[in-house]
């Protein structure tokens, strides 16, 4: 049987709109995209997501990726806010499937600078049952030590869960520890999937 139900929140809950974010600060598609290619398209990204570098450190690594660009790079990421925004659907989507009886989790990779300068994109965590945003445990998924670490949490047994996440890779690893996963497109698809699920699990 069903009972809990964990989000990412990148692309599911919230859009991480990283190059919209950079073109909107004034730079144009094409030097937009290079700084993607030197930061956020790179695995130097996941430390951010891990909490251990230091914020200098973190700007070194990207520099290190494109040298050339290393101003651009700073003056694109000093500042975050509004890199990532909320969904109009996200609140209530918690809502309503707390409302059915289910425990809604969180399970995202997510640096503490993000949650900062992001904090009006987390408007639906204060409805959650819990959750962990990676930069806190130091750890990122797909690590299967950041599954294990909810999981024990909050007592939750694998075969109860459904997870959702857009990247492929980190539902395999859910799928490996015996949890449900559903990679996410929209939240009709993802619905649907999540019914094929319960019913299949009743």
């Amino acid at each position: 049987m069903i009972k809990n139900i964990i989000f990412d929140i990148g692309n599911v809950l919230a859009d991480f709109r990283w190059k919209e974010f950079l073109v909107e600060k004034g730079f144009d598609e094409s030097i937009a995209q290079r700084i993607g290619d030197a930061t956020v398209n790179t695995p130097t990204w996941a430390e951010l997501d891990r909490g251990v570098w230091s914020f200098e450190q973190l700007m070194e690594g990207f520099i290190a990726n494109d040298p050339e660009i290393a101003g651009l790079i700073r003056e694109g990421f000093t500042d975050m806010s509004g890199m990532v925004t909320i969904k109009d659907y996200a609140c209530r989507w918690v809502q309503d499937l707390k409302a059915r009886g289910f425990h809604v989790y969180y399970l995202s990779n997510f640096s503490r600078k993000v949650e900062k300068e992001c904090a009006d994109s987390l408007a639906f965590i204060p409805l959650m049952d819990g959750g962990i945003l990676s930069y806190r445990e130091q750890l990122v998924k797909p690590d299967e030590a950041i599954y294990r670490c909810l999981l024990k949490r909050y007592n939750l047994q694998p075969k109860e869960c459904i997870f959702l996440d857009d990247t492929a890779v980190n539902i395999q690893a859910a799928n490996e520890l015996g949890i449900h996963g559903i990679v996410f497109e929209s939240k009709e698809q993802a619905m649907h999937d999540i019914e094929q699920i319960i019913s299949g699990n009743e």
